[in-house]
């Protein structure tokens, strides 16, 4: 073959000595092909650098090669999301898919032109949710969606279980009276979060202490809400919303009163605070790849719809739940 030439099936088999429909089959292992056939194109493709026309591949099995990906708006600038993102985003190419994201401000007259949606911790009430659900494509969600259907596929994590693992690590370091900043329960995570604080305080014998933000709160929301919660007998705080703990850390030593922090969501910020910030560290790359990677299998049937995972999620003590370094 020519260097110029571009290589494609018809030069794998003629290279490899067989036709083009073998060579095919060979590749995609199917077909009546040998085995000793099949390591000879697979050799030969490895060769010459064929890689596959993955449009054509596409068209052939009347599939779009895209899934879609929504996440809603006031969240995608969270590091989590961009995370999850990023996950998912890896998992579709392992597959030779693309993604389309879909945001809550896109109000469609019709279905994306994909294959399958992934949601990102989907908002109840959220009427783009509602009608991507609607659509009869295979959905997989990341958490439960709080409505009145749920997607073909869940991915889901242990929080309330989780965050009373992280009440036990701040009652041993002497917090006796714990307070929750969360969002409201239009998704199913932050609702979870909150059950579980309440749980926990029945079971201790605890006052509950709590201050609901939006889901979109603002820094001054989020700081307005703290020194709401100082203004009452408190010795720890946790912060469920991504990047609140930053944000109420300042205000915490300024106030003096030695309250142990930590946060429902670790990011790089609460690695690098100064105390560092004791975390759930929630994986949300992995989060990402488990929800893409579900969706294939539905796809190609080799999960059944009602399929749910769990996916695990990790506590990362730091300095900001010990008393020393919440002086700092």
């Amino acid at each position: 073959m020519r260097a110029d030439e571009p290589v494609t099936i018809l030069t794998v088999a003629r290279e490899a000595g067989v036709s083009k429909t073998t060579a095919s089959d060979a590749l995609r292992g199917s077909g009546r092909v040998s085995e000793r056939t099949r390591e000879t194109v697979a050799k030969v493709a490895e060769r010459l650098g064929y890689v596959p026309n993955g449009s054509a591949r596409h068209l052939r099995k009347a599939s779009t090669g895209t899934i879609g990906l929504h996440v809603p708006e006031v969240l995608t600038r969270s590091a989590y999301y961009m995370s999850f993102v990023f996950g998912v985003v890896e998992q579709a190419a392992r597959h030779d898919y693309d993604v389309t994201l879909i945001t809550s401000g896109q109000r469609r007259s019709r279905p994306p032109r994909v294959d399958g949606l992934v949601l990102g911790d989907p908002l109840g009430g959220d009427p783009v949710v509602a009608g991507l659900m609607a659509t009869g494509l295979p959905t997989v969600s990341c958490e439960r969606f709080p409505g009145s259907r749920q997607a073909d596929g869940v991915v889901w994590s242990e929080h309330a279980q989780m965050l009373a693992r992280l009440l036990g690590h701040l009652r041993s370091a002497g917090s006796a009276r714990p307070g929750l900043i969360v969002a409201g329960d239009e998704s199913d995570w932050a609702g979870s979060v909150h059950r579980g604080y309440l749980d926990w305080c029945a079971a201790q014998g605890v006052e509950p202490l709590v201050r609901r933000v939006s889901f979109d709160a603002t820094g001054d929301e989020i700081r307005a809400a703290a020194r709401a919660l100082l203004s009452t007998p408190m010795d720890a705080l946790v912060c469920a919303p991504a990047g609140a703990a930053t944000e109420v850390a300042p205000l915490l030593r300024e106030s003096g009163a030695g309250v142990l922090l930590a946060s429902c969501v670790d990011s790089a910020a609460t690695r690098l605070a100064d105390p560092p910030i004791t975390a759930i560290d929630l994986r949300p790359r992995e989060a990402g790849a488990s929800c893409a990677e579900l969706l294939f299998e539905l796809l190609s049937g080799a999960a059944p719809a009602g399929t749910e995972r769990v996916h695990p999620i990790e506590l990362e003590v730091r300095a900001s739940t010990s008393s020393v370094g919440i002086r700092r």
